[in-house]
């Protein structure tokens, strides 16, 4: 794949329905509540209008896409478990076992899998084969990958979701799995982020603080090392992100350039939010944040993009989970759009 290609997607990406938008905000203000009594739920509403262009769409047929990869990264001993999980979560997936595929059920959305750089050979036929390579280099003595192999990851994850979006789907939750994705997230935090990589870098799947430390230095060499772009956010995916984060871009922007909302998971699925973010600016306004990881770089990353978490519940696993219960607040703010009676209707008075 080649830099027009992704030039092309970009540019494909059209600014939200302001009007779609407005309309919105006079439905809500027409309701049987005092002016922005309902919150977060008002603001997503008027967002979710202003994506699709209809002041109350009907989202139900929604997936959450998980990407997976490998990375070369656990070499250097930063993850509190070995990276053949990475494979036998993704059958967990594909069997329907993963907390990801409990929740999605209970919110009305279906799962798929997707083999974006996973370091073994998986066969299984609900598995989406998108592999671009068997895993990423160890970052921390080369460059996780090639500037080209990124680009492929990326495009991959716009082609997912644009054959998902010919089969009805309209809304898409962010879903990752990778043992090793949480020390290339807080490098591409450090990098275009704007923090440190003692801010960015978190506790993982459960690490000792003995170990933390030595994850913040494997980043800080890797970073040394290779010295990522903080401008060129593709630069700086290839030499210190992930497959699967590289396949998470692709979706956000492919669910941009659909017009379709696209629900943020925790720190990694953030981490490719904020590649999509410089990537293409005009991305953000399609992106809903769920909720804020207790990994502790994710506040202040949230904040970056410019995205707000609808729930806090300590939550750490990653795989959409954290996505896929934003779904329920989102099927609210569509309800109250749909069902709320308005004052005229109800016969009650105004201010």
């Amino acid at each position: 794949m080649n830099e027009q290609v992704l030039e092309d997607l970009i540019n494909a990406i059209k600014p939200i329905n302001e009007q779609a938008a407005e309309e919105a905000t006079h439905r809500l203000d027409s309701l049987t509540k005092p002016p922005g009594s309902l919150g977060k739920l008002e603001d997503i509403a008027r967002q979710l209008a202003g994506i699709t262009g209809e002041v109350a769409a009907d989202l139900s047929k929604r997936a959450v896409i998980v990407m997976a990869g490998d990375h070369g990264v656990c070499e250097e001993g930063i993850s509190a478990f070995p990276a053949e999980v990475t494979p036998q979560m993704v059958m967990n997936f594909l069997s329907g076992g993963a907390a990801v595929n409990v929740l999605a059920r209970q919110a009305g959305a279906e799962v798929f899998c997707v083999d974006m750089g996973v370091n073994a050979d998986l066969e299984h036929a609900l598995l989406i084969d998108r592999k671009v390579r068997k895993g990423t280099a160890n970052m921390a003595r080369e460059a996780a990958m090639s500037r080209k192999e990124a680009i492929s990851a990326i495009v991959a994850g716009v082609e997912v979701v644009a054959e998902l979006v010919a089969k009805g789907y309209r809304m898409f939750a962010t879903g990752e799995m990778g043992i090793g994705n949480t020390t290339a997230s807080a490098a591409l935090c450090t990098v275009l982020g704007g923090m440190s990589a003692d801010e960015a870098v978190g506790l993982g799947t459960g690490i000792a603080q003995q170990r933390r430390e030595h994850k913040v230095d494997v980043v800080n060499r890797a970073i040394a090392l290779n010295q990522p772009s903080s401008t060129d956010a593709v630069d700086a995916l290839a030499k210190v992100g992930g497959l699967e984060i590289a396949g998470l871009v692709g979706v956000i922007l492919g669910a941009a350039v659909n017009r379709c909302p696209v629900v943020i998971d925790g720190f990694i699925s953030s981490a490719a939010a904020l590649v999509a973010s410089v990537i293409a600016p005009q991305s953000v306004p399609y992106m809903i944040g769920s909720h804020l990881s207790h990994e502790q770089g994710h506040r202040k990353l949230l904040s970056t993009i410019g995205l707000s978490p609808m729930i806090h519940l300590d939550m750490r696993l990653g795989e959409g989970t954290g996505a896929v219960l934003g779904f329920h607040f989102i099927d609210a703010a569509l309800l109250i759009m749909r069902e709320m009676a308005t004052f005229e209707s109800a016969g009650v008075s105004r201010e």
